[in-house]
């Protein structure tokens, strides 16, 4: 059987402080954050905010996958899409999202990526 080719995180940040969750300027720096904290490396980075005190939806693009986020500040919540590959380490960038988005509640669901999920 061959091994996973990567580890792929669903994040539910619920919450969170809703002033960080619409400030795109924030949430980039948290998601960088997280990448440098997991050991993974950014290659390129997009955000778009909804506008005054709505969400912001973003990417950063990762040598080792990626890191999207879409954020409702009025719900407090955001949802989080973290895919490693390599020696990454997704738990070290759960950790920092969730302090830097001052989220007091989070679920993850764990997918393990690669051929062997594949059923033939």
């Amino acid at each position: 059987m061959t091994a996973a080719v990567g580890q792929h995180w669903l994040i539910e940040l619920s919450q969170a402080d809703p002033a960080r969750l619409a400030s795109p300027a924030q949430i980039e720096h948290a998601l960088r954050a997280a990448a440098e904290a997991a050991g993974a490396h950014v290659v390129h980075a997009h955000f778009h905010h909804f506008g005054p005190n709505q969400g912001v939806t973003g990417m950063l693009l990762l040598r080792e996958s990626h890191i999207s986020i879409h954020s409702w500040p009025e719900l407090a919540y955001a949802a989080v899409d973290l895919f490693m590959c390599g020696h990454a380490a997704p738990d070290r960038a759960l950790a920092v999202l969730q302090a830097q988005l001052q989220a007091a509640a989070f679920q993850v669901r764990q997918l393990q990526r690669g051929p062997q999920a594949v059923e033939p």
